[in-house]
């Protein structure tokens, strides 16, 4: 498999077992492969090596999911056509295909992570100087992350290669797609392993680790997405006997000071250290307008970024920020307003930064609503921030737990309301199936706001298909620089297209329904 299969063993033997506070994902030393993968520790450097592609598959995800759906669009770059923008901007405009280099990226990535747990895996009962809790430490971590990785591809994909074990030979690199079915058989029976293996967190802050709670959650979303929605109940459930809880208020749930903490279940890690144990999150900056200096929104002059060639992506739109209901607490929380005027290239002089709660232009300016709610300010390093990426929150633990007892036919309103609550908001009362059906797919479009779940929510909302035909007769209204076959919504495009240089290579791949051969 491209960059992915090709002998990843010493990309994967690079890194020593991790003696901070917090996990590391920097190589720090290196050891030949044959003395390799024998202790506790090596096999820990090990699986914290799987985790490093999960950082790759961020880079790309959200053109894939908030973008890819009604919570987010971008500023357009007329004088830049370059591929880079091309490619970004069509993934956001359903107008993808194959040879999407961004898109196709999420795809890659997430087979160098399986790669590297496939690895680990198949290495763990030759450790001769491992301990058995070592073992099962690792081969849990390993099996979460192999999960966590299929269950992405499997939504986003559909039918995909199911690679089980190591690739030492040329000839095993290259299979056929299994059904989702099997796919998602082998997502349930690794998160069943690591659910087994994995203990919950011994204390808060937490490692960063993949722990008890992290694979019982992934398990209990994948029970939802396939309405098994008992198991997933019994499943939730377990979580508040773990530790997990709220934070007080929502945006502390994103402040780095309180990463890792109760509200955590598992996150992408950052950090803003100095020297080489920097390892930061560029995402805030890419979020923000295009513009030549941004002390305006850090409120410092050293560190003001200059984003006109990196920032203007994942801009929230105005269909999310009229969602909200008046007072929840999450839309200040989460989105704010760059005020200033636009030039020919759509690059912004900022002149205020406002907050987006009842928001009205100045006379003469334009308003320009960014993604506040991973802003780390100051910046520690210029353009970066050491917030830790979200993968699970307890707050969407609740709301999968509304999910499965509403499908059920049981009351939803006690986790639901705990959600709601932490807003601001008061209880919901609603007892009509339908109708909280619709209220629960509301509450996680503005609770997981910019956390990649958009897209993912309405493949499997049965009002997903009208849902984005209905915002795209707006974006069509509202973006005059949208190419004519722009949000062309229909349903195979809730499958993306498996990319065109896999198929290339392997002749045994067939490409998704409605994409060209």
């Amino acid at each position: 498999m491209k960059k992915t299969y090709i002998l990843l063993v010493s990309l994967t033997l690079i890194t020593t077992a991790c003696k901070k506070d917090f996990i590391s994902l920097l190589p720090e030393d290196s050891l030949p492969q044959v003395n390799f993968f024998q202790t506790d520790a090596q096999l820990q450097s090990a699986a914290i090596a799987a985790y490093v592609p999960l950082r790759d598959v961020l880079l790309n995800d959200f053109f894939a999911s908030e973008m890819h759906a009604d919570n987010t669009h971008y500023q357009p770059s007329p004088n830049n056509r370059g591929s880079a923008n091309v490619f970004r901007e069509s993934g956001a405009d359903w107008n993808n295909d194959g040879t999407n280099d961004y898109i196709n990226a999420i795809y890659f990535h997430s087979y160098t992570g399986i790669s590297r747990a496939n690895i680990l895996i198949g290495r763990i009962p030759l450790a001769k100087s491992a301990t058995d809790a070592g073992k099962q430490k690792a081969d849990g971590q390993a099996k979460f992350i192999r999960a966590l990785n299929y269950y992405k591809l499997v939504r986003l994909f559909g039918d995909v290669p199911l690679y089980l074990k190591e690739v030492t030979k040329a000839d095993e690199a290259f299979l056929p797609r299994s059904g989702a079915e099997q796919v998602y058989t082998q997502i349930i029976a690794d998160c069943k392993d690591a659910i087994a293996e994995l203990k919950p967190p011994s204390k808060f802050p937490q490692t960063g680790e993949a722990t008890k709670g992290a694979a019982t959650v992934l398990l209990a979303d994948v029970y939802v997405t396939l309405k098994r929605y008992e198991e997933a109940e019994t499943l939730l459930n377990t979580l508040p006997a773990m530790g997990y809880k709220l934070t007080a208020s929502y945006g502390d749930a994103f402040k780095p000071v309180n990463k890792n903490k109760e509200e955590s279940l598992f996150d992408v890690q950052y950090q803003t250290l100095t020297g080489n144990g920097s390892q930061p999150n560029t995402f805030p900056k890419s979020f923000l307008p295009k513009t030549a200096n941004t002390t305006l929104i850090t409120g410092d002059p050293k560190t003001s970024s200059n984003t006109v060639s990196t920032g203007g992506w994942n801009k929230p739109v105005q269909d999310l920020i009229d969602s909200y209901e008046p007072g929840d607490a999450r839309l200040e929380a989460s989105i704010a307003v760059a005020e200033g005027t636009y030039d020919d290239s759509y690059v912004m002089t900022l002149s205020a930064n406002k907050s987006v709660v009842n928001y009205t232009p100045a006379p003469g300016k334009v308003g320009q609503p960014y993604i506040k709610k991973y802003l780390d300010l100051p910046f520690i390093i210029e353009g970066s921030s050491s917030s830790n990426w979200p993968i699970y929150r307890y707050a969407e633990a609740l709301l999968l737990l509304a999910e499965a007892l509403n499908e059920q036919g049981k009351s939803p309103l006690v986790p639901l309301n705990a959600v709601r609550n932490r807003a601001g908001l008061g209880n919901i009362t609603e007892t009509d199936k339908e109708v909280l059906r619709d209220i629960i797919f509301h509450e996680r479009r503005v609770e997981l706001a910019f956390e990649n779940k958009r897209f993912n929510d309405l493949q499997r909302n049965p009002k997903g298909l009208a849902i984005m035909q209905a915002y795209a007769a707006k974006a069509k209204a509202t973006y005059p620089l949208l190419s004519p076959t722009a949000f062309d919504i229909q349903s195979y495009k809730f499958l993306l297209p498996i990319p065109q240089p896999e198929r290339g290579l392997n002749p045994d791949l067939t490409q998704n329904p409605g994409y060209p051969n």
